[in-house]
This record gives structure tokens, C-alpha cells and sequence, in this order.
């Protein structure tokens, strides 16, 4: 297995001016209509340059289904406005121990050939004055993985989510994944895979990052 670790300072200092996508400007915010029709062109370009017929039965349709599909459901992480809203609750209990949120499915996008990731994330935090609705976990991670992405980027961004929402340092992030652009294409390596971690807060303590990816198994 092909592992890559991203943790602690390391992973700060590294993507400092890289965890955020940098969109390219756009004088008024499109509507999904408005995208849709857009890439319904541009796509149906694609398919006819490469020599398919678009008056085929199964193929006229494609191109809106694939604007659509883009637009409203893998990339839809790309439009601000689908951010969720992460619901946190006063830690009233005051349950101190670790909370483990694991095997979270990960289905996203290579950016630079556009071909799938799939995989599992598991997160993890101390509790503090907040607790979050444990729903909300699965929502952030896909809000992120809903764009054309980079897996050290993706795992900063569900990091800072996590931070920002719990108001917390003690935040850890694990992502095991498998990529097309990999698999598919290239080397053709079907047996490799790409792990990246986050390490804050209280879990950059050997003892508590153990317990952490002790509880995985």
C-alpha cells in the first residue's frame, strides 16, 4: 500500500496558501440553470469531437445528464451557498473524552484528470464547551469532497471546518483513498492506495494520536 502522512506543522507549513480553492473570478454568481447550459455545450462539444453521434438514442441526453450531474451533485461543493450549516449543542454532559466519527464514504474528484476518488474519512475531537450534531461530520466532509480535489488539500480543508465549527485545536483527520487517475489510467496500479492525517491540538501527543487510530480498527 502507497502511503503519503500529512500531520501537525508540517501540513500547516506546507499548505499555508493552498487550502482554499483559488476560483477563478466571476463578475455575478451564475445560476444553476445558467451553469447547466453551459456545460451542456462545452460537453457536447467533447463528445462529438471524439466522433460520438449525439442523435443516438442513449447519447443525446448525455450531456445534459453529465451538466447536471456536475453541477448539482459531485462539484456542487464549489457554490458557497450549498455550505452546511454545522449544528453545535453546550457540552452540558461534560464528556471529556475523545469522539470518533469513522468510515465516513468519500466519493470525490481528481483535479487534474477529473477521474474519481473513493475511499473512507475518519475524524475525531475533544470535546470542549461545544458538541456537534454528528450528522453534521458527514456533512462537512462531503461539502469539501464535492469539488475537484487534491487529497492533502481535502484533509486541511475537513480540518479547518472542523476547528472553526467546534472552536477547537483538538481536531484529527484520517483519509484513506483510492484514485482512478491511478488505477485507470498511467501505471494502471490497482493495489495502491493514498493515506493523508491531520494532527492538532491534543492529538499531536503520541499517546493520543495511538488511541486515535487504535479506535479505526
Amino acid at each position: 500500500m502507497a502511503s503519503m502522512h500529512t500531520h501537525g506543522n508540517a501540513a500547516e507549513a506546507l499548505l499555508e496558501n493552498n487550502v482554499e480553492h483559488h476560483l477563478r473570478p466571476v463578475r455575478k454568481m451564475l445560476s444553476d440553470e445558467e451553469k447547466i447550459a453551459s456545460i451542456k455545450e462545452h460537453f457536447g462539444a467533447i463528445m462529438e469531437t471524439l466522433g460520438l453521434d449525439l442523435t443516438d438514442d442513449s447519447l443525446r441526453d448525455t450531456p445534459q445528464r453529465v451538466a447536471k450531474m456536475f453541477v448539482r451533485e459531485v462539484f456542487s461543493g464549489l457554490d458557497e451557498r450549498n455550505s452546511p450549516r454545522i449544528t453545535t449543542f453546550e457540552n452540558n454532559y461534560g464528556y471529556s473524552e475523545m469522539l470518533v466519527e469513522k468510515d465516513i464514504t468519500l466519493h470525490s474528484f481528481c483535479e487534474h484528470h477529473f477521474l474519481p476518488i473513493i475511499g473512507k474519512v475518519h475524524v475525531a475531537y475533544f470535546p470542549g464547551k461545544k458538541v456537534v450534531g454528528l450528522s453534521k461530520l458527514n456533512r462537512l466532509v462531503g461539502y469539501y469532497a464535492k469539488r475537484p480535489q487534491v487529497q492533502e488539500r481535502l484533509t486541511m480543508q475537513i480540518a479547518n471546518g472542523l476547528k472553526e465549527a467546534l472552536g477547537t485545536e483538538d481536531v484529527a483527520v484520517y483519509i484513506e483513498a483510492d484514485h482512478l487517475c491511478v488505477a485507470a489510467r498511467g501505471v494502471e496500479d490497482t493495489k495502491s492506495s493514498t493515506v493523508t492525517s491531520f494532527y492538532g491540538g491534543r492529538f499531536r501527543r503520541v499517546e493520543e494520536r495511538q488511541a486515535f487510530l487504535g479506535s479505526l480498527k
